[in-house]
């Protein structure tokens, strides 16, 4: 991953948007976080609620799911649930306050509560001591985009409640579509170094090249004000960083269109992003079974339309599916 980078408080990030790199781990502060173009004169856009008095969806709770629980979590009457906010629309980011968590991983974690009849209580800490936090038991349940994983399989449980797709970004209108390897061939695309994305590109040019096709040139940016500024010029083709930036992006300026998606973890296996409880501490079936409840009765993709990811929907969750593979391997 890229090396962490300063923090810059929500007062000044209306409108903002974070390159995020997501190599099978999700912190939305491991990347640079940079103005985004306004909206062009005309341009239809997406309007979210980012004040702090968030109108969030809820869901009745279910007895025979809320049966599920630990005892000691049932008679304590909330569910910690920890998340790690790097003001990354649309995922775990700072409202208008500078203070109040909000976005899709906060109303999911809401609608889990509701469902098993729970307060929720949220708490925001650094990327990795979501999981030193869950090792010790100070925390039930991780929701902040973490990718199911083979190794963290090992030591973790997971119920799974979006994909972990890449997206390709380019200027509304541009009239084309990234399904596979030769849609990118002779185009020029940018990408953030050290990244999934980066070595999805790298990987379809050499494919390209060996069918003789044109490479791919690939434009290395970190910071979103650039890329978007290339994006707005014409001299990229396209961006390719994580969906959820793009999505939101898109949808707020009304400048962009995502034109392809493609799993972030490659060919390989479908990326999944999960609820995430310590490995056999007895919550993760109640959780499976509070997310399925939610995607039934539609709560579930209310949510996701909310924040623009309707496109990282899942027909149902999940209990420990194939993760992205051990990097030694």
């Amino acid at each position: 991953m890229s090396p962490r980078r300063a923090f810059r408080p929500a007062a000044a990030l209306l409108g903002l948007v974070t390159a995020l790199t997501l190599t099978a781990c999700g912190d939305p502060a491991d990347d640079t976080v940079s103005n985004a173009a306004p909206a062009a004169k005309g341009a239809k856009k997406a309007e979210f609620d980012l004040s702090p008095n968030q109108k969030r969806l809820t869901t009745p709770k279910v007895d025979a799911v809320a049966a599920l629980l630990p005892a000691a979590i049932r008679e304590r009457g909330t569910l910690e649930v920890v998340n790690s906010a790097g003001s990354a629309p649309p995922l775990d980011f700072y409202a208008t306050d500078d203070k109040t968590v909000i976005g899709v991983e906060t109303d999911i974690s809401s609608l889990i509560a509701d469902v098993l009849g729970l307060k929720l209580r949220s708490h925001t800490v650094d990327w990795a001591n979501i999981f030193v936090g869950l090792d010790s038991g100070k925390y039930d349940l991780g929701v902040s985009n973490i990718t199911v994983t083979e190794e963290r399989k090992e030591k973790y449980d997971f119920a799974t409640y979006r994909l972990d797709n890449l997206a390709f970004e380019a200027k509304k209108g541009s009239g084309w579509k990234v399904e596979g390897p030769k849609d990118v061939a002779g185009k020029t695309i940018g990408v953030s170094s050290g990244t999934n994305q980066e070595k999805l590109l790298v990987g379809w040019s050499e494919e390209n090249v060996k069918k003789g096709l044109k490479a791919t040139d690939i434009k290395y940016y970190q910071n979103a004000t650039d890329y978007y500024l290339a994006l707005g010029s014409g001299r990229l083709d396209a961006y390719l960083g994580p969906n959820p930036v793009a999505a939101y992006h898109s949808a707020s300026t009304g400048q962009t269109e995502v034109i392809g998606t493609y799993s972030g973890g490659g060919a390989e296996v479908q990326g999944k992003i999960a609820a995430t409880t310590k490995k056999d501490n007895g919550l993760i079936k109640a959780v499976h079974e509070a997310l399925n409840t939610v995607i039934k009765n539609g709560s579930y993709g209310k949510v996701l339309k909310r924040w623009g990811l309707s496109n990282e929907a899942v027909t149902s969750s999940e209990l420990n599916p194939p993760g992205l593979p051990k990097t030694n391997q």
